[in-house]
């Protein structure tokens, strides 16, 4: 099998990908715009050929080394980086090339955030009340159906970015007044806990994967109010999250992908409202938080799927794990050494965090494991405790 790896440096744990595919005997083709010599040994080893470009956003400079890679080594079987941030510029070079997976004719359900509310009223999942407006007066009027406070967003966007939350006519009217030029939703504000089921489908479409996680902030309000964040890892999957998870997975006919649902836990009633989905991994060091909540390999279980269309056999949720964000910008009561003193048997991995992570993910992070939840999330209070 041709792979070729997309941005194969970032996330800096993403490199276990292209490992985990040469070592199920792939040609793994890495496409960055990082010089080769600048490439983490791990990376170099893996790749049977590595072509930079100067701007990965240069669609004939990436066009160029497709077409390279194709007369070097044949069709190109698969491509991917499992990054949301390049899912529009793969899918054009899969329909270019006639790579399987994800095309240009897919993205409108898996971007916009209104056609995705579509999918989920059709899968029988409950949605947020949302329309996307483009004046004041129509938003005045969705104002009086939903009340305040709303949420405004980009229809396609990345994470929290020009993500506001409105909380009167005069924010509303302002929002008008300065908003870039990009199609917004807007949606009634939820008051409930953010829950995500995440996994990875085979060829066929069948989960052979998946878990569930719990966020104490959403990144709108972890990026616009500059917090910290932590989320942590069910062992049991509420049996409505799953079942809300797997209509929406099979509702997007989802195939050899990995995949982020979220969804609001609503404070009063504790019902699920869909979100959005992505349609890659979550974000940061989640990957890595799989494999320590059951003790496998992640990476070598989705080559597995790649090449072989199979995992290597059962797993467990064995384990919570929590991630714990802390920014250099907070005064916390402990120090660094003294969270590794106090909580080095529950730590299984500490580093910074690449920076265009940083704002949602914090400049460095800690990952607690544990059989019982309730000495993981006092830890992670204890962590991030301020003065």
């Amino acid at each position: 099998m041709n792979f070729v790896y997309f941005s194969p440096h970032f996330p800096p744990n993403y490199y276990n990908f292209c490992v985990a595919l040469k070592r199920f005997g792939a040609n793994v083709l890495g496409l960055g715009d990082l010089p080769y010599d600048d490439l983490r040994p791990e990376l170099k080893n893996a790749f049977t050929e590595y072509f930079k470009v100067n701007d990965m956003h240069n669609y004939d400079q990436l066009l160029k080394a497709m077409g390279y890679f194709t007369y070097k080594y044949g069709k190109i079987d698969g491509l991917d980086s499992n990054n949301e941030y390049w899912l529009e510029t793969e899918a054009r070079l899969r329909s270019d090339f006639n790579i399987d997976g994800i095309k240009e004719d897919r993205l409108g359900i898996i971007k916009q955030k209104s056609k995705m509310k579509e999918v989920f009223k059709a899968a029988g999942v409950p949605v947020a009340r949302g329309k996307v407006l483009d004046n004041y007066d129509d938003a005045l009027e969705f104002v009086r159906e939903v009340g305040y406070p709303v949420v405004g967003k980009p229809d396609i966007g990345v994470g929290a970015a020009n993500t506001f939350k409105i909380n009167n006519d005069e924010e509303l009217k302002f929002f008008f007044e300065t908003r870039p030029d990009i199609s917004f939703i807007m949606e009634e504000f939820i008051k409930g806990d953010i829950e995500s089921f995440d996994g990875l489908t085979d060829g066929c479409g069948n989960l052979v994967f998946f878990t569930g996680h719990v966020y104490d902030s959403g990144v709108m309000e972890v990026v616009n109010n500059d917090t910290h964040v932590s989320y942590y890892s069910f062992r049991d999957i509420p049996k409505d999250l799953e079942e809300a998870g797997r209509k929406i997975s099979k509702a997007f006919k989802l195939k050899s992908r990995f995949f982020h649902f979220e969804f609001f836990r609503l404070h009063d009633s504790r019902k699920l409202v869909a979100l959005e989905v992505n349609m890659r991994p979550p974000g940061g060091f989640t990957t890595d938080m799989f494999n320590y909540a059951c003790d496998f390999d992640i990476y070598q279980e989705w080559a597995n799927i790649v090449i072989n269309n199979k995992i290597s056999g059962p797993y467990a949720r064995k384990y919570h794990v929590c991630y714990v964000s802390r920014k250099f910008s907070k005064n916390y009561v402990h120090s660094h050494d003294d969270v590794l003193v106090r909580y080095g048997s529950m730590l299984v991995h500490h580093d910074y965090v690449a920076g265009a992570l940083v704002p949602a993910l914090g400049n460095y992070g800690y990952i607690l494991r544990g059989k019982e939840l309730g000495p993981v999330l006092a830890a992670q209070k204890d962590i991030q405790l301020m003065h």
